[in-house]
């Protein structure tokens, strides 16, 4: 690990213009390339104290070995310097985007003498128009299909079409006239390039042009009787339309726009690309990325536009791109759009009507592409056994944590504190054996006590089942002493004081065998894991630590994941462990951490939900959700309710007076809300409070 202040260079070397910078590594390798207005002063923001840094940043400044630097005269420029030289050099702390899958292109080689209309997939060629990307090439093969009617453009090989020009005969497309066969001579190459540019001007969006021609020709041949070519300019015509019909009208206007839309976590980030043409969606494409830079929203937008428009030119470069959020400097990548496009080019964020509603359905594609490829990679064998061998690795364990425990606290101000604890076996998650619980050993706010509880109910359980199967010839007393609850929610109080560590005898063949009720199922809490990961840094790995030291448990590794810098913290280690961005390992355990957290929210959200519903009515036996309602519509309120003497109360429909006393005492036992109270007058309102008290 480099210090920075090693290659500091000093502040007056610097120059205060726009330019674009490289950081080197003690190789020589170039590991950042980055652009400012003003170098010195984004230069200068590296150098500063690394507790300052954010974690991807300080990673990046310890790695390099040098820092230098290349003046240009305007932003416009170090824009397109920083995308040359992040293609040529592959810097490895650079947000590159890779496509999730290979799309292929309705291509048309405008390059050779005889341009020809075919699939294509990969980098794209000098000469070539591209539509699309499609995803699926079937989907090209009907569009072209119906069009070679109306632009019989040549779509056959070279070596068919050298072998139809040495035998003198068309292929058989030529021969139904779905080519208009310059193989042969009947076109000439002047006559078959411009149908070629007839089908790429179709292809680009002006089809009313061709439209409006076939059916004015229809037209003139059924009146000069010519019957036979007028059915086929009308089956031309429908040709066509059954062509455009194929891609919906998403924008009346008429647009010609690139909607880009991003779905982000702490480490990956997904994008969507919809081209729409003529109002119509032309193609779609995705990219994934690892955020290996501290980088935004607008951050990832801008490299997005460098890589999606990097090598284009004129009408490949839209009229209009909207984003979800603008770069940095949106003037000099406006001109620099503008400069490849040969025109002004509008780069904004939509605000209202049909493109608003449009980057929403982009926005979704984007969510639903970055959860695939989540599950993807997730379910991929040999990236989860990579990811746990990583795991084991960078915290010190002996061998894959083949079973992992994740707990997290939740609450809302310090009420309804509850916690979930979720089970990833493999590197995969296992529902079944997911455990919630309510903090019940104290009031009031305090994560790391709550953890402290919460890992000692848990593991008191665990040391309850291996008494009960007979894997220890004496379990602890405390640990005896703890309080069962049910699959859902473990109840009772944490333990309140050291607990002595068990003798382990030596296992017979019989204490091998899995731990079972008598009806064959695994007990709860029956399986320790070997590691415990907490969401949180030191002081909630301490707080679990020192609740499995008090039980005598020291087999089972802990860890903690703060979620704010993805830091990984082990007991009594003052620093974190940082593993790479594009770690297999950190990916799984943030995945468990969100599942946690995911699952602890949840209930916390369910707990309060139903507390605000509680109504005193509830503690009164034998009274149900019908005589309830009935009550309160009755009276109105359950204040006026309470009002009522119980031969009130006995008028109501289906109310004895037994339940009218039990009512009565229910009521009176519940202490009232307090009066609301006017802060402007002093006066006391009166509030009817509805069927909650």
């Amino acid at each position: 690990m480099a210090d920075p202040s090693s290659y500091r260079p000093s502040p007056g070397q610097i120059p205060d213009s726009p330019g674009v910078y490289k950081f080197r590594d003690e190789h020589r390798r170039v590991i950042y390339v980055g652009k400012a207005k003003n170098l010195r002063q984004r230069v200068a923001n590296y150098f500063q104290d690394l507790a300052n840094l954010h974690p991807r940043t300080r990673s990046m400044v310890t790695t390099a070995a040098s820092v230098e630097w290349t003046v240009v005269s305007t932003e416009v420029e170090a824009l397109q310097l920083e995308y040359t030289w992040i293609k040529e050099f592959d810097p490895r702390f650079n947000v590159k985007y890779r496509d999730d899958k290979s799309y292929p292109y309705l291509a048309v080689t405008l390059n050779e003498e005889f341009p020809r209309v075919q699939v294509m997939r990969g980098a794209k060629k000098k000469g070539v128009r591209y539509f699309g990307p499609y995803g699926h090439a079937w989907a090209i093969r009907e569009t072209v299909d119906l069009m070679l009617r109306v632009f019989p453009v040549r779509t056959c090989s070279a070596g068919v079409f050298k072998n139809a020009a040495r035998t003198g005969r068309p292929c058989l497309l030529g021969y139904i006239d779905k080519c208009s066969a310059p193989c042969v001579g009947r076109v000439t190459p002047e006559e078959h390039r411009e149908l070629a540019e007839d089908f790429c001007d179709f292809m680009a969006g002006r089809t009313g042009t061709y439209i409006r021609r076939l059916e004015k020709e229809m037209t003139q041949a059924a009146e000069e009787m010519e019957y036979e070519r007028a059915a086929r300019l009308r089956d031309d015509a429908g040709a066509l339309k059954r062509a455009m019909e194929k891609s919906a009208v998403v924008l009346a206007d008429a647009t010609d726009a690139d909607l880009i839309a991003v779905a982000e976590d702490e480490l990956e980030a997904a994008l969507q690309i919809f081209h729409v043409r003529g109002g119509r969606v032309r193609g779609q494409r995705g990219w994934v990325t690892d955020k290996v830079e501290a980088v935004d929203t607008a951050g990832l937008v801008e490299h997005a536009l460098q890589q999606l428009y990097g090598e284009e030119r004129g009408e490949a470069v839209p009229k209009e791109v909207l984003v979800p959020a603008l770069p940095e400097d949106t003037e000099a990548v406006s001109q620099w759009l503008a400069e490849r496009r040969g025109s002004q080019v509008s780069l904004r964020i939509p605000q209202r009507g049909d493109k608003k509603d449009l980057m929403e359905t982009v926005q979704r594609n984007a969510q639903q592409a970055l959860g695939l490829h989540k599950t993807k990679r997730a379910s991929d064998l040999t990236t989860r056994s990579r990811a746990l061998e990583e795991i084991a690795e960078a915290l010190g364990l002996d061998a894959a944590p083949l079973r992992i425990e994740c707990y997290d606290i939740s609450h809302l101000q310090g009420d309804d504190v509850v916690a979930s604890m979720v089970v990833f076996e493999d590197g995969l998650a296992r529902k079944s054996e997911y455990r919630r619980f309510q903090i019940k050993g104290f009031e009031g706010q305090d994560d790391v006590r709550s953890m402290h509880e919460v890992i000692g109910r848990r593991f008191k359980r665990y040391l309850q089942e291996k008494e009960r199967t007979g894997e220890w010839d004496q379990a602890p007393q405390e640990a005896a002493a703890g309080t069962a609850g049910p699959i859902t929610e473990d109840t009772g109080p944490a333990p309140t004081g050291p607990v002595p560590a068990p003798a382990l005898p030596a296992a017979s063949p019989a204490d091998e065998t899995d731990p079972r009720e008598d009806d064959g199922r695994p007990k709860r809490f029956a399986y320790p894991p070997q590691l415990v990961v907490v969401d949180g840094g030191q002081p909630q790995v301490a707080a679990a630590k020192r609740a499995l030291d008090e039980l005598g448990i020291d087999d089972i590794a802990v860890c903690g994941l703060a979620k704010r810098l993805e830091e990984v913290w082990l007991p009594d280690d003052d620093d974190p462990v940082v593993l790479p961005r594009s770690s297999e390992g950190l990916y799984l355990l943030q995945r468990v951490r969100d599942e946690a957290h995911r699952f602890a929210i949840t209930y916390q959200r369910a707990k309060r939900a139903k507390r605000i519903r509680t109504s005193p009515l509830d503690d009164v036996a034998g009274l149900g959700e019908t005589r309830k309602q009935a009550l309160i519509k009755h009276f109105g309120s359950v204040k006026k309710l309470r009002q009522a003497t119980i031969e009130e109360i006995c008028e109501v429909p289906g109310i004895g007076r037994r339940t009218a006393e039990s009512v009565a005492v229910a009521l009176a036992s519940a202490a009232p809300a307090a009066p609301a109270v006017n802060t402007a007058t002093g006066e006391i309102m009166e509030e009817d409070d509805g069927g909650t008290s």
